[in-house]
């Protein structure tokens, strides 16, 4: 269960990263292609509305911050201060790691529980309702979206779902802290996809190096133990004799 949950937060982050992309792409080569005057071209170009485009990222990059930020907490890869808690003994740092990681859950759990009570009054309510077949009363249906006009409840629902979804990550990393004594932690420098270590390029010239200074240096010593000169050195002193 855990591992769909895990693969499901990665691929909406991918989505939602890849499609605001693409998006964002499309509408700014539809303002500035827009400008030429293609026959044809131009009046198919000015038909397409992409208005829409600028709202619609807005939207997936926060559902992206939500869902990532969740992520960020399963994988250790905030950006954490923790120079002070590294100089402590080893009681005192779990404690404080212990208690950074329940303040966490906490905060997120707050919050996720404040936007889920803002969202179910936002809209939500009267949505379900309506769809169950129960007579909403005064309940308003809410805002919708300027240029979308999507309900706004439907959108303002990546703060409950993110929040929550962060604060169990909090009491994931939590439970495997308390069980194992370690957290999660990310490599910077290492690159999915590449497991082989780069070439010491340096550290090859320099044992080359190493390697022909030896031999120089054995070969210089077999000649004078032999008493072998060579070539020029053997005219040089042929012609002072």
């Amino acid at each position: 269960m855990l591992k769909v949950l895990d693969h499901l937060e990665e691929w909406i982050v991918t989505f939602l990263i890849g499609a605001a992309t693409l998006i964002i792409f499309a509408a700014v080569v539809h303002r500035y292609s827009s400008g030429f005057a293609i026959p044809g071209v131009q009046d198919w170009l000015l038909g397409i509305n992409m208005g829409w485009a600028q709202e619609l990222c807005i939207i997936m990059f926060v559902w992206m911050a939500k869902f990532g930020a969740a992520y960020g907490v399963r994988t250790g890869i905030h950006v954490g201060v923790d120079v002070l808690i590294n100089r402590l003994n080893d009681s005192m740092r779990a404690k404080f790691i212990i208690f950074g990681l329940v303040a966490g859950a906490t905060f997120t759990g707050i919050v996720g529980t404040l936007g889920a009570a803002f969202v179910w009054e936002n809209g939500a309510h009267y949505a379900i309702f309506t769809s169950l077949g129960i007579d909403p009363g005064d309940v308003p249906e809410g805002p919708t979206t300027p240029d979308l006009e999507w309900p706004t409840w439907v959108v303002y629902s990546a703060v409950p779902l993110g929040s929550y979804l962060m604060c169990f990550r909090f009491l994931q990393v939590l439970a495997g802290f308390l069980r194992s004594g370690e957290l999660p932690h990310h490599d910077h420098s290492k690159v999915e996809g590449v497991d082989e270590a780069a070439p010491d390029l340096l550290g090859e010239a320099f044992q080359e190096a190493e390697e022909l200074e030896h031999a120089v240096g054995g070969s210089r010593r077999w000649k004078r133990l032999f008493g072998i000169r060579n070539d020029k050195g053997a005219k040089g002193k042929g012609g002072r004799k």
